[in-house]
């Protein structure tokens, strides 16, 4: 039958409801099957693995931490958009309508078999399994077997209403069946898809592991004079809540402390298998250390100080016997994702490099790598601070390449010299008197020796520097002084302890960070 635009609206729904209970029973499954992923999230991941570095960079800048959820929410939608074509198809040729869905079919058993994190017996994060594809397979079943079925009551709904001698009350019933069958079909999607958000839900399971741990951590005490106490300045120790988060997960990684072990090995003399019982009973340090990421723009928020507790990287890769040649680490998370660390700043001694267990004196946060997670002081993230770390390879950084290198970043990443702005905020009318102009400048594994500030393109005045305890954390900084009334602006550079100050020359985030002064105006009222 020829459709026209209105008939084609009760067989398009028929295909989305039918999407709906396909997508819900792939839910299920995975969730039966104790998979860490799902056929949307494995697709999702595709989607975002194959978008190019500027590219993702760009509409991170733009969503922000947004992008995973709308990245889900997109991927579902094409999903269903797909599911409502099938259902016109279906009215026309059944052959193609399955053929479409095939189709898509594919697209989720390659995605999911392919996914990292999915192998069964648990995740080493390095590969798939096609065992982790099951979902796929009966979600295509049940969307297979439910499609004809409400397809079919859709198509007699749309030839009543067409049929000139068909009475109101005929018309008036084929309405009623096809939204009584759809709703029946949309309940059951929606059980099943709550029954699969709960049994997926480890995240209360890992969570009660995570609070029943009973490891001796130091919390820190912030050092005497570190925090300078100037309203509006980042505190100097960020709060977990307040600390940046920045991963490509679109699920987070849910792993329990029972279930993790760390494999290294690679050019290493002895393969070490690792379980979380044995590594925490190792000999542990802790320290104060800032991380940032190579994303934070100039002035940007994604930087932070916490106090750290973990087991030294380097007395790990000892006991494997790292061979001659060796200039890499390739850290691989449960999730799949890889960066690639230089081994020197692994083995120096003079820098805290650590498989972190613990975060401000509590067991890692579940979003911030619990169990365990890479801190290397220095390095930006993208290169160093693997979240829900498994693997370890002991290598060469000419024999692969990372999940962020291969998308065109810097292959080493070493952490710029960098100043912010904190107070006065853009735009802010302040009282007039004495001003405190106030921030951060951070320089990790080299230290701060300096930090100036400009005032309305006059010459530069040192700031007040709080103290420290080593080069690796972020210093806060003040400048108090008299301003007369009107606008104002504010200009810092640092110097760090190589004696370094960082350039004027603005660059963008990409390839390894951005560099330039950061800058405010704000208003005296008079």
């Amino acid at each position: 039958m020829s459709t026209s635009r209105r008939e084609r609206l009760p067989l398009a729904a028929a295909g989305v409801v039918t999407g709906l209970a396909g997508l819900a029973a792939s839910l299920l499954a995975a969730a039966l099957l104790h998979l860490p992923g799902n056929p949307v999230t494995a697709v999702a991941s595709v989607v975002r693995d194959l978008t190019p570095g500027p590219v993702a960079e760009a509409l991170i800048g733009l969503v922000g931490h947004a992008d995973k959820p709308l990245l889900i929410a997109g991927t579902t939608l094409v999903v269903l958009l797909v599911a409502g074509a099938a259902g016109v198809l279906q009215a026309r040729s059944a052959p193609l309508a399955y053929a479409l869905l095939g189709a898509l079919g594919v697209i989720g058993f390659i995605a999911t078999s392919s996914a990292p994190g999915t192998e069964t017996g648990g995740g080493t994060g390095s590969g798939g399994s096609p065992a982790a594809a099951i979902p796929v397979v009966i979600g295509f079943v049940v969307w297979a077997l439910v499609l004809p079925m409400l397809v079919g009551v859709a198509q007699r709904y749309v030839e009543v209403r067409a049929a000139p001698s068909a009475s109101p009350a005929a018309v008036g019933h084929s309405r009623r069946v096809f939204l009584e069958r759809s709703a029946i079909v949309v309940v059951g999607a929606l059980v099943l898809g709550g029954a699969s958000r709960a049994l997926a839900s480890g995240r209360d399971r890992v969570e009660a592991a995570r609070e029943a741990l009973r490891l001796r951590l130091g919390r820190g005490t912030t050092p005497s004079g570190a925090d300078l106490g100037v309203a509006g300045q980042a505190s100097w120790r960020t709060a977990d809540s307040d600390f940046y988060l920045i991963h490509t997960a679109l699920a987070v990684p849910q792993v329990a402390p029972d279930d993790w072990s760390l494999r290294i090995h690679g050019m290493v003399e002895r393969e070490l298998t690792i379980s979380f019982a044995e590594l925490a009973r190792r000999e542990r340090t802790e320290d104060w250390i800032t991380l940032c990421c190579v994303s934070n723009e100039v002035g940007g928020p994604l930087i932070g100080n916490a106090y750290w507790s973990g087991v030294p990287i380097r007395s790990l890769l000892a006991e494997a016997g790292v061979k001659d040649g060796a200039d890499a680490v390739k850290q691989t998370s449960e999730d799949g994702w890889t960066c690639g660390t230089p081994l020197a700043a692994l083995t120096d001694p003079d820098r805290q490099a650590m498989l972190a267990l613990g975060m401000n004196g509590e067991p890692l946060p579940i979003e911030h790598g619990f169990p365990v997670r890479m801190v290397v002081p220095g390095l930006y993230g993208y290169v160093s601070a693997t979240k829900w770390l498994v693997d370890l390879e002991v290598t060469r950084f000419d024999d692969f390449a990372a999940y962020w290198t291969e998308r065109g970043w810097g292959e080493k990443g070493p952490v710029k010299t960098e100043s912010r702005i904190d107070v006065p905020v853009d735009g802010e009318a302040v009282d007039a008197g004495r001003v405190a102009v106030a921030g951060v400048a951070w320089a990790q594994h080299t230290g701060i020796d300096k930090v100036e500030v400009q005032l309305d393109g006059g010459s530069w005045q040192d700031a007040r520097l709080g103290t420290v305890p080593g080069v690796d954390t972020w210093v806060q900084w003040v400048l108090d002084t008299e301003l007369d009334a009107g606008e104002h602006t504010a200009v810092v550079r640092a110097t760090d302890r190589s004696g370094y100050t960082q350039t004027a020359a603005r660059a963008d985030v990409l390839p390894d960070g951005a560099t330039g002064w950061h800058s405010r105006t704000f208003t005296v009222q008079g």
